[in-house]
């Protein structure tokens, strides 16, 4: 399986830079110096080395070793890079899980299953677990440790321990 970590917008400048919409949580590991990455557009296939990266205006700015000028950065538009997912940490918490892993899951209160992982939100003050509760109504828990101590993934469950009120609407 491999994911979508990014795809070129445009080109940017005369020098061969391309403006890249970020879709990985790990761009520092992704877009580092050196690393080769493999991209898709349409039935095209590309192979290419970063030489840059800088971040400009909410956009990572990307120079490869094999686009030498904006000509070149012009036919990339619409290029999608694909990689497989990160080997993670035994020791790895919360942060650690991808999406896909979280979604499906069973939400456990109490020892009931209350519920159902239906998406992951990302916001700039952290991750929010979207839960459909058996009742029908969805809620939002904060996917922090102190809300959600135990995340099973063999045992397909999250364990919450929700402050009261948080699963009342």
């Amino acid at each position: 399986m491999e994911l979508l970590i990014g795809k070129v917008m445009k080109s940017h400048g005369i020098k061969g830079e391309v403006s890249v919409e970020v879709t990985t949580d790990e761009p520092d590991i992704r877009f580092a110096i050196g690393e080769v990455l493999h991209g898709k557009q349409g039935a095209k296939q590309h192979t290419l080395t970063i030489q840059a990266a800088r971040w400009h205006q909410q956009r990572l700015l990307v120079k490869f070793e094999e686009v030498a000028d904006r000509t070149t950065a012009d036919t990339l538009r619409g290029t999608q890079f694909w990689a497989p997912p990160l080997e993670l940490d035994d020791d790895a918490d919360a942060e650690g899980f991808y999406d896909h892993e979280l979604i499906g899951l069973h939400v456990i209160h109490n020892t009931e299953n209350i519920g159902e992982v239906i998406g992951v939100l990302h916001g700039p003050a952290g991750e929010l677990l979207e839960v459909r509760l058996e009742a029908g109504n969805e809620v939002l828990i904060p996917f922090v440790h102190d809300i959600v101590p135990e995340v099973d993934l063999d045992a397909q469950q999250v364990i919450i321990t929700p402050p009261e009120g948080l699963l009342d609407l």
